[in-house]
């Protein structure tokens, strides 16, 4: 009886196990990352092209292979990771020992990558089938980068120069939640009535600026340099960009920061605005009219010249006024001591000094430079219109 047992197991077991009819060698199956990334994923390039048909938004992993039979089904998996749900590939091949390359299109969790706030490592698992044969086996490890990296540069394969630094434009959030709430605050403060875009005159479109740089200030807003990451290639350039909650929050923006922040609030409340991009600066610029001829220039990083927040009365005492009288015509500051105008309109005062400031503070050399943003091959000056790019790459959103 024992004898009758282990032949049924010995039968069982043996009908459990196909015989492989399909060799590695018979496929050459291999997966490569894009070089040009060394090695590393950035979820700032994947989440702000996720929206972008015209090309393949996913082409980072490179399928190669041949065809070991003559028409047979392929089907590629690629297990689930941290970062990806599992995804599947197929199609039909050709004839035998025909040669192919495919670029699968990635499922990723778009929500996780943009909750990636510090530098890790994923393991990818990529497993090939032929007519529902398992034939191969690929396994890849990749660093990933935070989503507030943007690339702005690399040294491709072949040894030249690719321009990233329109992905500015993905860290652009018209869409955040938070600008209606800010935009009702702005209007409690009563600089505007209300915000029309371009439906008043250029003096209404300036107005409508001034009313978020003179709510910022009052918020506290500074000047913050930090812009570096930690350099994980010799061939990428990458910078830290905020995003405009993380400005709103922290209360602290470099001249990246602040121009994009701005933009996300002009472009939704109807307005044009491009960033200036000159090595190793960036200001705001926005159109005067909707015809788009004249502009006005707004160097961010001066709205962080005064803290509206710490200009107080208190207890009869007069706190921090003087800190800030450089910024009041004698009138105005001899009107504030008699009575005839209040802290409110003193304020308002000293902020739309330093705005009218920085709207004049880059023009000499917007116009100097204007020639060489309007090359095209000069890449170290260029116009970037938030609009224009919109066509390319999405807010990222958070």
């Amino acid at each position: 009886m024992a004898i009758i047992f282990f032949l049924i197991f010995l039968i069982i077991n043996c009908e459990g196990v196909k015989k492989r009819t399909i060799l590695p060698s018979d496929v050459n199956f291999s997966v490569e990352y894009d070089k040009n990334f060394d090695h590393t994923i950035y979820p700032s390039l994947i989440v702000g092209l996720s929206n972008q048909f015209n090309r393949q938004t996913s082409d980072f992993f490179t399928f190669k292979l041949k065809s070991p039979i003559d028409k047979s089904v392929l089907r590629i998996k690629i297990e689930e990771t941290p970062l990806s749900s599992e995804t599947i590939f197929q199609t039909q091949l050709g004839a035998r020992g025909s040669e192919y390359q495919f670029s699968p299109v990635i499922k990723w969790k778009y929500d996780k990558l943009k909750q990636i706030s510090q530098q890790g490592t994923v393991d990818f698992t990529f497993i090939c089938y032929v007519n529902d044969e398992e034939v191969s086996v690929e396994n890849m490890r990749l660093n990933y980068r935070s989503i507030n990296e943007c690339v702005l540069g690399l040294v491709d394969t072949s040894n030249k120069y690719v321009d990233y630094k329109w992905m500015f434009a993905a860290y652009v959030n018209e869409e955040h939640p938070w600008i209606d709430e800010l935009l009702k605050e702005m209007l409690q403060e009563k600089i505007v009535n209300s915000f029309l875009g371009y439906q008043g005159n250029s003096n209404n479109v300036k107005d409508q600026v001034f009313a978020l740089w003179y709510h910022l200030q009052e918020k506290g807003v500074k000047y913050s340099s930090i812009a570096n990451t930690s350099r994980v290639s010799k061939k990428i350039i990458a910078q830290y960009v905020r995003f405009f909650d993380q400005v709103y929050q922290n209360q602290q923006a470099n001249c990246v920061d602040a121009c994009v922040f701005f933009a996300s609030v002009l472009k939704r409340i109807g307005l044009s605005p491009f960033l200036v991009s000159e090595p190793g600066h960036m200001y705001l610029g926005f159109y005067k009219t909707p015809e788009r001829k004249d502009v006005y220039l707004l160097e961010t990083t001066l709205i962080g010249e005064v803290d509206l927040s710490e200009i107080k009365e208190e207890n009869g005492a007069k706190v921090h006024i003087e800190k800030y009288r450089k910024y009041l015509t004698p009138n105005v500051y001899e009107s504030y001591e008699k009575g005839a105008i209040g802290l409110k309109e003193l304020k308002e005062e000293i902020s739309r000094s330093t705005f009218n400031k920085a709207l004049l503070y880059d023009v000499k050399r917007y116009n100097s430079n204007l020639s060489k943003m309007r090359d095209p091959k000069n890449r170290a000056y260029q116009i970037y219109d938030i609009g224009e790019l919109r066509k390319l790459v999405q807010p990222i959103g958070r």
